[in-house]
């Protein structure tokens, strides 16, 4: 097989204010309250977890990369045939500043793709720097990723640069960049910008789409899911209220304060803690009954691994599968054409066991069954 050259570089920073509930990572002020807070540097794992998948091809690739965390590391740890370019700049934390220069000399080395780990902030860097006719495809690793730039998971990442290095014909087109004010995100206000395209290859299956919004649901069928959830809640059973507005229907129908874009936690129709991080979450139903009501990103169709990293595998897993709750209006699950509900979570066998077909409430007494997949 003839020599693949791919480039690579990770915003080691991505999604780091994920669990611990500071919904986003950019600016350097978050980053350390998140480090403060305990939060992992998640990144890194997520490209590992694509080279893994790509250990058969390794006679086949070659790397170019940044040095260290943002490349160099995982590549080495994994006995990838690597080259660096450039230096890290002498900041304790990598910075967007980083990620553009080095993306510039990573691209300058003649590289067939550019793949590049993080979220939307990310995203916004490689656009700002990159040559229009490049190649490129993101792995998501953000905890907002409204651009239409990234694989679903790790594994359509490796699927789609294994088809290109085997050169199957894939078709190429522009995706969009989008990204929010993070400030206002805290505030619970998204307000979505769009910053430009990157070229990219088009796998449907394995390409995320564009998330959708703006559009109003109708008022009615949200109503009607609080009203059946709120008849089957248990006053003993702590529920664990993932973000959105179909989820926000409920608290609404129940006089409660809502966080929109973080996680609460209620028992017994009562408040008892909101905009929980992962560690309060886990420290809150340990050795009590618990339910999850989450619902899914509109037009993407994620249920998990997207702006709720609070609800993390741990989570799930002290939860139980047989606890979880989806919600959704049918014209939610309508506008995913037929694709599957989607769960990327950092823990593969996790994936796989949320895998396969869910019901999800769409109304009093009424669900459908909907296909996972990861």
């Amino acid at each position: 097989m003839k020599l693949f050259r791919i480039g690579l570089i990770i915003n080691p920073l991505a999604g780091i204010g994920g669990a611990v509930g500071l919904k986003g990572s950019d600016g350097e002020v978050v980053v350390r309250e998140a480090l403060a807070l305990g939060a992992e540097k998640r990144a890194p794992v997520r490209v590992q977890q694509v080279l893994q998948r790509l250990e058969p091809y390794k006679e086949a690739l070659q790397i170019v990369t940044a040095p260290g965390e943002m490349g160099a590391d995982v590549c080495q740890a994994l006995g990838f045939d690597y080259s660096e370019v450039g230096q890290l700049s002498e900041h304790t934390l990598t910075t967007a500043a980083d990620t553009e220069r080095l993306t510039q000399e990573i691209v300058a080395a003649n590289v067939k793709v550019l793949v590049f780990a993080g979220g939307d902030g990310t995203a916004r860097n490689i656009v700002n720097v990159i040559p229009k006719d490049q190649l490129c495809l993101g792995i998501p690793a953000g905890v907002k990723i409204h651009s239409g730039v990234y694989a679903v998971n790790v594994h359509g990442a490796a699927e789609i640069i294994e088809q290109l290095l085997k050169g199957e014909l894939v078709s190429v087109a522009e995706g969009e960049v989008r990204d929010i004010d993070e400030e206002a995100f805290r505030h619970g206000v998204v307000q979505a910008k769009y910053y430009g395209e990157l070229l990219i290859p088009v796998e449907h299956r394995y390409l995320q789409h564009v998330k959708c919004g703006g559009r109003e649901i109708e008022e009615l069928v949200l109503q009607d899911i609080a009203e059946y959830l709120i008849e089957q809640m248990d006053e003993d059973t702590v529920y664990v209220m993932g973000p959105g507005t179909t989820t926000r229907a409920v608290m609404d129908a129940l006089g409660l304060e809502n966080t929109l874009l973080g996680v609460d936690l209620i028992q017994a129709k009562q408040v008892l803690a909101n905009d929980v991080t992962e560690q309060q979450i886990l420290d809150c139903i340990h050795g009590k009954s618990a339910k999850m009501i989450v619902t899914l990103i509109g037009g993407q169709g994620h249920i998990f691994g997207r702006g709720n990293h609070q609800i993390s595998p741990k989570v799930i897993r002290q939860i139980g599968l047989e606890n979880i709750v989806v919600i959704s209006p049918k014209s939610k699950l309508q506008e995913l054409e037929g694709r599957p509900l989607l769960v990327d979570t950092y823990d593969e066998a996790l994936n796989e066991s949320l895998s396969g077909l869910i019901e999800v409430i769409t109304g009093y007494e009424d669900r459908v069954a909907y296909r996972v997949a990861f």
